[in-house]
């Protein structure tokens, strides 16, 4: 199972379930599909949250009839039973599902594509702020032999390595001979993760030489104890292993930090998403999602190995490749644990920065900082217009401080940067999507 650093959660609380929900007659209450990441164990934990929160009793989950596939049970007081169904078998599955009507979610461990988009249009809009919910941040490390002499590696490196291109320790400029591969198994969702952001994104199977685990304890020790070892693997199970900094295009080197997954920077980062149609009628799967953002719910998130949506204000050291008005920022200020990310071309903030707009209003009220304690750093894609880029990542600013007002926060200044300091490599979309951002800063 991925394992993704630890935070705890000080979430801005959403909407919470305390109005009984109905008991069905026959069948389950709820069925869950889709994402082997969520599903294995963290959706499992948060239908096991909801129950229990509903005064169910001897909550437990047992495996169902196929592979993957689990029913989370639980009694009434008055002795009535309540199922609810999870299947993991992949993302794609999930939206699968909702189209046949034989799921009321889905989980999904990637956003929703436009050809799912279209097929499900019949459903109601699964881009819209109330379907599409972001519940956790996924992260992995990349880690070798603590003798290994590397420090850093880039994206297009690690696919080469972990497909078996690039085969020798001195063709990346170290010593050691041949490399030894070292990965999770099919059925892990570290694996999934690997492949999604790495293999996958540059059309790369994983190398046949590659050796395989099923435990991610395993994995680590064996690669700290090789010499010409390297894998990957969720972030508390480093252990005596070494970590190294991941460059993505022209980014900084980022080591596994809490905080660069939080915000979304460190290049192997992901998000977990539960997706709800806008005609469901299910009121389980309302509650559920609503569980899940509580603080309760997100408690369970970050319990289970992931990141949890917290907002904390954190110190970022200058540097000098940093250009000098941000560095006089960083020098005065600390930066929040959270960027708000925009959709495609616009300045229009997609769905999590909308829900992120409560907690970091939440963050900004509890710690007396509304009149002129903050300022928004904006950022964008360079594409093949610069100035277009800068005017972009200033309208992008300036949309979060207009949601930020509305709470009566007073801004201190609003800055734009243009296509200056990316965080990830602008020749794909996932990329340019990490670029355009916007940072918080408090004083």
């Amino acid at each position: 199972m991925i394992l993704r650093v630890l935070l705890l959660l000080t979430l801005f609380p959403l909407s919470a379930v305390s109005a009984p929900l109905p008991i069905p007659d026959q069948g389950p209450a709820l069925r869950i599909q889709g994402s082997n990441t969520i599903g294995a164990a963290l959706g499992p934990a948060l239908v096991k949250g909801l129950m229990e929160q509903q005064g169910l009793q001897g909550v437990h989950a047992e495996p169902a009839e196929g592979a993957n596939e689990q029913r989370v049970i639980g009694k009434t007081r008055q002795g009535k039973t309540l199922t609810i169904e999870v299947d993991a078998h992949g993302s794609s599955t999930g939206f699968a599902a909702l189209h046949k009507a034989s799921a009321d979610l889905a989980a999904s461990s990637r956003p929703i594509k436009d050809s799912e988009l279209v097929d499900l249009e019949p459903l109601g809009d699964l881009k819209s702020p109330e379907a599409e919910q972001v519940i956790a941040i996924d992260g992995l490390a990349i880690i070798l032999n603590p003798r290994n002499p590397l420090n850093t590696l880039n994206t297009e490196q690690l696919a080469q390595i972990f497909n078996g291109e690039i085969s020798t320790w001195e063709a990346l400029g170290g010593i050691g001979g041949a490399i030894h591969l070292y990965a999770r198994d099919d059925r892990s969702g570290t694996y999934d993760t690997f492949k999604d952001l790495v293999l996958s994104r540059r059309g790369k199977p994983l190398a046949a030489s590659a050796k395989r685990f099923e435990s991610s304890e395993q994995l680590s020790d064996a690669v700290s104890q090789d010499p010409q070892g390297i894998g990957f693997i969720g972030l508390p199970y480093v252990r005596q292993a070494k970590a190294v900094a991941i460059v993505d295009g022209d980014s900084q080197p980022m080591l596994p930090l809490n905080s660069l997954i939080a915000t979304e920077d460190y290049p192997l980062s992901r998000r977990l998403f539960f997706y709800l149609p806008p005609t469901s009628h299910n009121p389980w799967a309302k509650a559920l999602v609503d569980f899940t953002q509580s603080s309760k719910g997100q408690a369970i998130v970050a319990a289970n190995g992931f990141i949890a949506q917290r907002v904390q204000a954190i110190s970022v050291e200058p540097r000098p490749s940093m250009p000098e008005d941000y560095q006089a920022i960083a020098r005065e200020a600390q930066r929040l644990t959270v960027n708000f990310r925009f959709e495609e071309g616009s300045a229009s903030l997609d769905n999590k920065a909308r829900q992120d707009v409560q907690r970091v209003v939440a963050y900004i009220k509890g710690h007396g900082k509304l009149d002129k304690q903050v300022t928004l750093v904006g950022f964008g894609d360079i594409k093949n217009d610069p100035q277009r880029a800068a005017l972009l990542s200033k309208l992008r600013a300036m949309a979060v401080r207009r949601e930020l007002v509305k709470s009566g926060v007073v801004l201190r200044d609003i800055r734009g940067f243009g296509a200056q300091m990316p965080v990830a490599a602008n020749t794909a979309d996932e990329g340019r999507i990490k670029n355009r951002r916007v940072e918080v800063w408090v004083y």
